[in-house]
């Protein structure tokens, strides 16, 4: 424990561990700012962001500004009188005027090894992208996007057959270590930030509804990783027969054909060419209907092989 007063910044699902190890480590949070709740859902109710429901349950403030560069904010902020501000995932860039408050500054956990893969969807960029390692990295936040002095990073192998969902949930407790050793690094004075080479940076923009279309004139290792870096949202997606067709898990085969041709349907195996090797289908949900695995989708809806997938546009066209 630092015995520091602390202002919590987050909002997912991502940033409750780290939220929960502050708790558990009785530090003094003066209060969590999290964003406002959002309508989900097909009726539309307003829900609470992850964050907001393990603050209230422990009794913790909370803040829910439409924009924290707004002078009212500030000034809240302000009588709170922070000596140090966590942020994690939290959805808004932090003006100078928030972030000159805390005089021991605000840390931040971001889901990379930085310089690499700043921006607001690290980690399903780096499955997206093949990449074989990731990790995540404490750093001291600047006016910039994810550009500040780094302080401790951890880094940990990304597994071929991983997807954005196992990655999150590991990055997520791994952050929450990471903070702690921070904090107590600090405290201790143990611990210098580094400037970032920026030379090394790439950039994670966040996600798009366009990105999860599958294009077969790739090859099958690209759509294998898009798959599994999509698959919590937009989804991997494409056409069967004009209807969409949304693909959650694959694996890759060596089998040969017309990119988006459908090589095998039969007892359970759903094989489609790429324009290099092929991908097996192993769960997937038609539009309308159930998620399901191969084999009980071909089982509800047969197809020969021959079938073509496609962009939604010119059948055999590449897209």
């Amino acid at each position: 424990m630092t015995g520091w007063r602390i202002l919590f910044m987050g909002t997912p699902e991502f940033a409750c561990p780290t939220l929960q190890t502050l708790i558990e480590r009785g530090e003094h949070l003066v209060a969590v700012v999290t964003q406002p709740d959002r309508p989900k859902g097909r009726g539309q109710k307003l829900m609470p962001p992850p964050v907001k429901e393990l603050a209230l349950k422990h009794g913790i403030p909370v803040l829910q500004p439409h924009k924290v560069r707004e002078p009212a904010f500030i000034e809240t902020v302000l009588a709170f009188k922070p000596d140090v501000v966590v942020v994690v995932a939290f959805g808004q860039i932090l003006p100078k005027a928030l972030l000159d408050i805390p005089p021991r500054g605000c840390v931040n956990v971001h889901a990379s090894l930085l310089p690499r893969y700043r921006g607001a969807a690290p980690l399903n960029w780096c499955i997206i992208n093949g990449e074989r390692e990731t990790g995540v990295t404490t750093m001291m936040m600047d006016p910039g996007l994810d550009t500040g002095p780094m302080l401790l990073t951890r880094s940990t192998p990304i597994d071929g057959t991983e997807d954005i969902v196992s990655l999150h949930d590991r990055m997520s407790v791994m952050g929450a270590e990471l903070l702690a050793e921070t904090l107590d690094g600090l405290k201790a004075g143990s611990i210098s930030p580094r400037q970032q080479d920026d030379s090394l940076t790439c950039y994670a923009p966040m996600l798009k509804k366009e990105d999860g279309l599958i294009n077969w004139y790739r090859d099958a290792s690209s759509i294998h990783n898009q798959v599994r870096g999509m698959a919590v949202w937009p989804g991997a997606y494409t056409f069967l027969g004009g209807l969409l067709l949304k693909v959650f898990r694959t694996r890759i085969g060596g089998g040969t054909g017309l990119p988006g041709s459908v090589l095998r349907a039969e007892r359970g195996i759903f094989e489609v060419a790429c324009l290099n090797g092929s991908v097996f289908i192993e769960e997937v949900q038609l539009a309308g209907k159930k998620r399901l695995d191969a084999a009980s989708f071909l089982a509800g809806c047969p197809i020969t092989a021959g079938t073509l997938l496609t962009s939604g546009t010119d059948e055999g066209v590449p897209a």
